[in-house]
């Protein structure tokens, strides 16, 4: 419930959710005073000029903005109103609460009110002022029992019953209060209490604190990365204990004449005094028995020793307890309230703290781990994930309150639904989960548990570039690939549906190119078996296109059109795909339930009228064109997607539409063989539209701009941002300046609606093995449509790409940011050796290409190596692995040929005996009998053939030539970085010799983690409000640019709580409005927010969050904390330097800014050592011409003329 519960935070003080300190924001990218290298020149100027340029628009915007956020009630703020609260133990309390608060949603809100916490069985009444007193049900809203609008109503809270499954929870709730581990500390909090401890204890404190400023020792260690890991993680405050043990006593269950007088549980309690006390909870309350020794004596110990809660109990029987508790309470409640809150999917973190903490003994934990079942309670019913979130889809949704409920009940569902997939696909993997189907070969397996259903894909990636080794020169013969069908779990699923799985598996398996026989030219053997392994199992590409398609069809939210839950998890180098159960399809029977679509690659087409209507209207808001096809038999049908995609009625009589593999047309760069899945990115296509409407339309196009955009971007945008990490992309800090202007072409989009030019539409099925109906010429101009827009990605798109990146417009710090920017320009990742490529003269960019090829390319042969490897293994072939990377590793013995060369010839001695069908990804399974001679086969791999593994990857799949000495060039900290977060690794925190032969031990692999891919939505409305914020924000409008930014974060709050990506964007955004209008304070407030939600939703190092604590530095900087501002500064640069390496502009703007602030505390020489250092750096990176480096030269004249030497200063200048 973590959605809900800072709402109430947020709302319980006074201070309305309007008021603008508590307004925090989310923001695509700071791009006005960011710490980026883009921006630098803006931010020196205010270093020097002390915000003067600021100082105008400060003082109306106080006055305005405080009228403003009282008057208008934007469609995002709630009218609140003060509610008494009677608890349980007798105080009062206030909460503040809307009419349409659910009734769940006041019981969180009690939850998470420190004097309520503890009470977890009540029930609540509701007293209005004329005497009438109402229970209230969990699933209403308030409004619908009472008006709480008149004043005099009030809540009680009325202890209810336990029964065995809440006494449980109650348990469960007590231990989380006696632990401090779901406090998520942020280091920046920290520093500020240092501070102030520091400040107050200073007499005359103004004076001394600014010339004492310590000399930070970033210059140094900028050159040390390797010896920088060990500082990422700080260990947060010290555990307080409360009691020694709570666990469940060997008593239990209780016998049944015990049970009839209402015992439910007995717990075994250890206090801190050391006695020990055996209590017994019953239906109404805890009580310490009189059990001693094995015999259970059931009478209460001693008058006085109950309670309703079991905190209450605890707090009568230890006097040391209580004590304990109020610390961890005050603690708790000092803390940022953003730091209390559960963060729904947390990222990996490839680091762990070095030396590694003691494993204490602790029964609760073991407990907890041995009694819930694999991934799904016992307890009570298993959640019917697709009713729930078919139901959630259906909610009205035309108001914006009722788009904010639908919009969080979505949220909710997606983000319980990814994390149970998550649980499932680990217990797959490690075959906790038995096969529904046992007798089919083992990579057909599907599984369903917790009503999810999974199957495998397969990376056949690997699979091409054997066969490329093996059969370069049958390449012509290779076009099988694109010929033959392939399956994924939905085609398997449909087989079920028709029931003849078994019959169809046979079938397939015993050759699945019948029918394209024709036109696989039988050949070598090698390239024969291609197409099987293509046409046996979806890959891994066509799982990722499968989710994006879900996504787009998702985010065009048709009306009666549904898609189920979907989720891809990667783990042990296997990659799992998990959906939502379609209802019926297990029960079989339902032989019509395909309307629409093919099941059999377009052999056989079933169409139908009102399925093909919904379609219609969904490839209307996704550029898709209705066009016509024909069947095997010479059919002609009308179609507006895919010809592979499914349309399936449901049991429950929905319509649901599946295998959207292709929701985009293909990329027509890349039509040769292997390539059948490179289809072209939203992003880019809703880009062409918009330019091609841009031309079209550039004369009338101007008035109609204002009136539609905002209509528009609700069509277009959420089709255009959309990606393959399946975070929402363009809130990389990377992607500066060029946002704004992305708004801009968001609103020219508004005036292709406008001005009836025709709409561009896309037939999916061009360049592909279906037969298309339709003239020559209509085909001819379907084709001529794709290939203009793949033209259009390589001769319009990639040079503005690599152009943004020589100007630094767009400065992305690492592999994820690069992905992301590549992704929200519509650039797919092939195309990263181009980029590389376009900037061979800028060091810092062709390096990050070059190392991104590098991690992908090995993370594939990573995953190749896990895949073979058993569970006792896995820590040494990990490390092994790492030590052929990044040391260097020589063979045992003459097994030097390439291990994919071993892979293909194993290959082709399984396609003689037929069993090409036992797909090389579970050949762990099929060895099982074997196990004795590939016992180490991981240790075949040493330095020389991984790194020539890699080349030849990366020359296949990115057309990139590595250079012979790779090697030596990468990066390793960054690398080791990207590549443990690719894979899911996590090591020891500790100082690595890159220098050694062999870096890493086994006992440095700490942790192997699933790494997942989900289509969580996100609110689309604020979205906009952002998008439009930041226009307002450009032209200097403040006042309107924090209406807009309040507005989204108020929304945001509500559907997805607070720990959330877009979140952090609009407290960035706010933090910056505040900052412009002079008001340090309130940005203070804003960065801090964004700051701890980066560091627990993007991970400690992400360069986010380097970027906020560069901001929080230039913010208290403002404030004259410049002691604390610079401990800031340090801090981002230690991330900067995880993130990026040091040789990053990033990095010399940092410099520039901590220069800076030397220079105005009076400490010139340190401030002289940063400039120059940065001046090196930019010669170095960016050339003698750069802007940048013009701007260390200015930087560096201003220093000088302040020292007084004014001749230096000159040639400085």
């Amino acid at each position: 419930m973590a959605g809900k519960s800072n709402k109430g935070r947020n709302r319980r003080g006074p201070q309305n959710s309007t008021t603008s300190s508590e307004q925090a924001v989310s923001s695509d990218t700071l791009s006005k005073d960011n710490v980026t290298a883009s921006d630098t020149p803006k931010v020196d100027s205010n270093g020097v000029t002390d915000t003067a340029e600021s100082s105008g628009p400060k003082s109306e915007l106080t006055e305005q903005e405080t009228s403003n956020a009282s008057s208008q009630q934007k469609q995002g703020d709630l009218h609140l109103y003060p509610v008494s609260v009677k608890t349980q133990s007798g105080e009062k309390l206030e909460l503040q609460l809307n009419p349409g608060d659910s009734v769940m949603d006041i019981r969180q809100f009690l939850l998470d009110a420190p004097e309520t916490g503890y009470f977890t069985c009540y029930d609540l009444l509701l007293h209005t002022k004329d005497g009438s007193t109402h229970l209230l049900a969990d699933y209403n809203e308030i409004s619908e029992v009472a008006d709480i609008t008149i004043s005099g109503c009030s809540l009680e809270m009325v202890a209810a019953l336990y029964d065995d499954r809440s006494i449980r929870a109650h348990v469960q709730r007590t231990r989380d209060l006696l632990s401090l581990a779901t406090l998520h500390a942020s280091l920046s909090t920290s520093l500020a209490l240092q501070y102030e401890n520091a400040q107050s204890k200073a007499p005359n404190s103004g004076d001394a604190a600014r010339t004492d400023v310590p000399e930070l020792d970033g210059l140094g260690f900028m050159e040390d990365v390797s010896g920088s890991l060990g500082k990422l993680l700080y260990s947060s405050s010290k555990e307080i204990k409360c009691v020694e043990s709570i666990v469940f006593s060997s008593f239990n269950p209780p016998p049944s004449y015990r049970r009839l007088v209402g015992d439910l549980i007995y717990l075994d309690i250890i206090t801190l005094e050391g006695s020990k006390y055996c209590v017994t909870g019953t239906t109404k309350m805890f009580y310490v028995n009189s059990s001693t020794g094995n015999v259970l004596d059931p009478r209460p110990s001693k008058a006085g020793s109950e309670a309703t809660t079991l905190i209450g109990l605890l707090q009568k029987i230890s006097s040391k307890f209580k004590k304990a508790f109020r610390e961890i309470s005050e603690q708790k409640a000092t803390a940022h309230p953003f730091e209390n809150v559960q963060s729904l999917l947390p990222p990996n973190s490839w680091l762990e703290l070095y030396p590694v903490p003691d494993h204490k003994r602790d029964a609760a934990r073991a407990e907890d781990a041995l009694t819930l079942s694999y991934g799904s309670e016992l307890i009570g019913m298993q959640r019917d994930w697709n009713e729930e979130l078919q139901s959630c889809r259906e909610f009205p949704h035309t108001t914006p309150q009722e788009r904010i409920l639908r919009d969080r009940a979505l949220y909710k569902v997606t983000s319980d639904f990814v994390d149970a997939a998550i649980s499932g696909a680990v217990g797959v993997i490690n075959r906790c989960i038995p096969p529904i189907n046992p007798t089919d070969p083992e990579c057909f397996h599907m599984y369903v548990h917790n009503n999810i259903f999974f199957s495998f894909a397969v990376d056949a990636d690997l699979e091409q570039l054997s066969k490329k080794c093996a059969a370069d020169t049958n390449s012509n013969n290779l076009r099988g690939h694109e010929a033959t069908s392939f399956c994924s779990s939905e085609r398997v699923a449909n087989e079920m549906v028709h029931g003849d799985i078994m019959d169809s598996n046979g079938k397939r398996c015993g050759g699945s190119s019948i029918g394209d026989g024709d036109i696989v030219k039988e050949s070598a053997q090698g390239s024969f078996e291609t197409p099987l392994a293509e046409s046996e199992q979806a890959t891994y590409a066509s799982a990722n296109n499968d989710l994006k398609g879900t996504k787009a069809y998702q985010e065009a939210d048709v009306p009666g059109l549904h898609n189920l839950a979907m989720a891809i998890i990667d783990y042990r180098g296997h990659r799992v795909v998990a959906q939502s159960v379609l209802p019926g399809i297990l029960q079989g029977d339902k032989s019509d339930s395909l309307l629409y679509g093919s099941v059999d690659n377009g052999k056989k087409i079933c169409w139908n009228e009102g399925f093909h209507s919904k379609v219609l209207e969904a490839a209307k808001r996704l550029h898709l064109k209705e066009h016509t096809v024909l069947d095997a038999s010479g059919n002609v049908f009308k179609l507006a997607a895919p010809v592979e995609c499914k349309g399936i009625v449901g049991s429950d009589d929905r319509h649901y539409l599946l295998d959207l593999m292709r929701a985009t047309p293909r990329d027509a760069n890349y039509t040769g063989p292997g390539s059948r899945f490179c289809i072209l990115r939203p992003e880019l296509i809703t880009a062409f539209c918009q330019a091609q409407a841009a031309e079209g339309s550039k004369s009338e196009g101007e008035a109609s701009v204002a009136t539609d955009s905002s209509k528009v971007s609700g069509v277009e945008a959420p089709v255009g941002t959309e990606s393959d990490e399946a975070v929402t992309l363009d809130d990389n800090q990377g992607v500066t300046k060029e946002d704004t202007n992305k708004a801009d072409k968001e609103s020219a989009s508004a005036s292709v609606k406008s001005c009836e030019t025709p709409e561009i539409l896309f037939n999916p099925n061009v360049f592909t093995e279906f037969k298309l109906a339709g003239s020559q010429e209509e085909i001819a101009a379907d084709e001529e449509n794709v290939q203009k827009a793949s033209s259009y990605l390589l001769d319009a798109v990639l040079p503005k790409f690599i152009q943004d990146l020589c100007t630094l417009e767009v400065s992305p710090m690492d592999g994820q940011t690069l992905t992301e920017a590549l992704h929200a320009h519509g650039i797919n990742i092939r195309y990263i050796g181009k980029v590389a490529n376009g900037t061979k003269h800028l060091p810092h960019l062709w390096d990050l290409c070059s190392n991104e090829t590098v991690v992908r390319s090995a993370k594939h042969i990573l995953k190749d190596i896990l895949r073979d490897t058993e569970d006792h293994d896995l820590g040494s072939a990990i490390s092994h692995f790492l030590n052929c990377f990044f040391g260097s590793y020589q063979a045992v013995g003459a097994k030097l040929t390439s291990s994919i060369q071993n892979k293909s010839q194993k290959k082709e001695q399984a396609s003689h005996q037929s069993s090409a069908k036992m797909s090389r990804g579970h050949a762990r399974w099929k060895g099982k009998a074997s196990t004795g001679k590939n016992i180490s086969s991981y240790m075949n791999v040493s330095s020389e053939t991984l790194w020539s593994d890699i080349q030849k990857f990366a020359k296949l799949k990115y057309q990139f030539e590595l250079p012979e000495d790779a090697r030596l060039r990468v990066k390793k900290v960054s690398v080791l970085r990207n590549l443990c977060q690719k894979v899911g690794i996590t090591i020891a925190a500790r100082k690595y010799d890159f220098n050694a032969a062999t870096p890493f031990q086994t006992s440095d692999v700490l942790n192997l983690q699933p790494v997942v891919k989900h289509s969580v939505p996100v609110c689309s409305e604020a979205k906009d409000l952002v998008e439009m914020g930041k226009v307002q924000l450009a032209e200097g409008m403040l006042t309107e640019a924090y209406t807009m930014f309040s507005e989204a974060f108020s929304i945001l709050q509500q559907v997805t709580g607070p720990m959330h990506r877009e979140v952090a964007n609009c407290c960035r955004y706010l933090a910056m409005v505040l900052y412009h209008a002079g008001d340090m304070a309130g940005a203070i407030m804003q960065q801090h927010k964004e700051l701890i939600i980066n560091e627990r939703c993007l991970g400690l190092d992400h360069p986010d969050t380097a970027h906020s604590y560069g901001n929080m530095a230039l913010f208290y900087h403002g404030l004259n904390q410049t002691e604390l501002a610079l401990r800031h500064m340090s801090r981002a640069l230690l991330l900067l330097s995880l993130s990026s390496g040091p040789d990053h502009p990033d990095v010399a703007a940092t410099f520039i800014n901590v220069a800076m602030m030397y220079q105005d505390i009076g400490k010139m020489n340190t401030a002289l050592r940063y400039l120059q250092e940065a001046l090196k750096k930019n010669e170095r990176l960016l050339g003698e011409e750069h802007i940048q480096t013009a701007v260390c030269y200015h930087a560096l004249a201003i220093a000088f003329n302040c020292m007084g030497a004014f001749k230096l200063s000159h040639q400085a200048s």
